[in-house]
Parts: C-alpha cells; sequence; structure tokens
C-alpha cells in the first residue's frame, strides 16, 4: 500500500464525518438560534461529496456553494450565492458571514462545530435524521 493510498483512506473517514448529512443550526456567534415567526424553516447545510457542493436555508433565502475539506479537519466554503429575497430580522447575514470565515470543523456526536482558528465555535450544528 503506497503512503497516498492511505492518505486517501484518511480523508475518507474525514469525509463520511460531515458530508451527506443535514446539519441543523443550534448557535451562532454564542447565542441560542430559534426560528422566528416569519421564518418558512430552520437554518441548514447539506455537505454533498458529489462535486463538493453546499446547500442549505439561510433563515430567508437558500444558499449554495462550494466547499473544500483538507487534513487536519480544514474546511472552506467558495462561490457561496443565495436567492435574493428580503427577510428583515433574520440570523441569515451572521449565517452567511460565518461561513465565509470558518477555516476548521469538528464533529463529535452528531455535532458540527465550524470554527476559525482555535477561537469558540462560530456556529454548531445537529445532525437531523428523518424517517
Amino acid at each position: 500500500m503506497s503512503c497516498s493510498s492511505v492518505q486517501k483512506k484518511s480523508n475518507d473517514s474525514f469525509d463520511t464525518a460531515i458530508t451527506g448529512k443535514y446539519w441543523k443550526l443550534k448557535s451562532l456567534e454564542g447565542k441560542e438560534v430559534k426560528m422566528n415567526k416569519n421564518q418558512e424553516r430552520e437554518i441548514f447545510i447539506t455537505l454533498k461529496t458529489q462535486n463538493n457542493r453546499v446547500t442549505g436555508f439561510a433563515g430567508c433565502n437558500s444558499v449554495s456553494g462550494e466547499f473544500t475539506l483538507e487534513e487536519g479537519n480544514r474546511i472552506k466554503f467558495s462561490k457561496l450565492v443565495s436567492t435574493r429575497m428580503f427577510c428583515p430580522n433574520t440570523d441569515e447575514p451572521a449565517f452567511l458571514k460565518v461561513l465565509n470565515l470558518a477555516d476548521n470543523y469538528t464533529v463529535k456526536d452528531d455535532v458540527l462545530s465550524l470554527n476559525v482558528g482555535r477561537r469558540a465555535p462560530l456556529a454548531i450544528f445537529e445532525a437531523v435524521y428523518f424517517n
């Protein structure tokens, strides 16, 4: 077995911990997130291994883009776009800012934290499983 195949296998195990799941936002910049009366649904993201696509809902608008995962639980979101509906009083601007700032993540017991550097988590998500 070559070193590169060992490396690839390691990356695959990281990928399955974070990809292919529905991640519901629980807290944003240290504050618990609650749906407001104007929201259609909860804020979430899904990271899809096919084409490294991120899709989700930011509180008012749908969001999509690309992501890359690297060794050491590094993550980078790029080419993020969203629909352009106007919805005042949502967490959407802060949520989109967090996606742009995040550079690493941790996953433990179906809880995903997006972080920047070694600071407190920018956002905490919980995996949701549908029957």
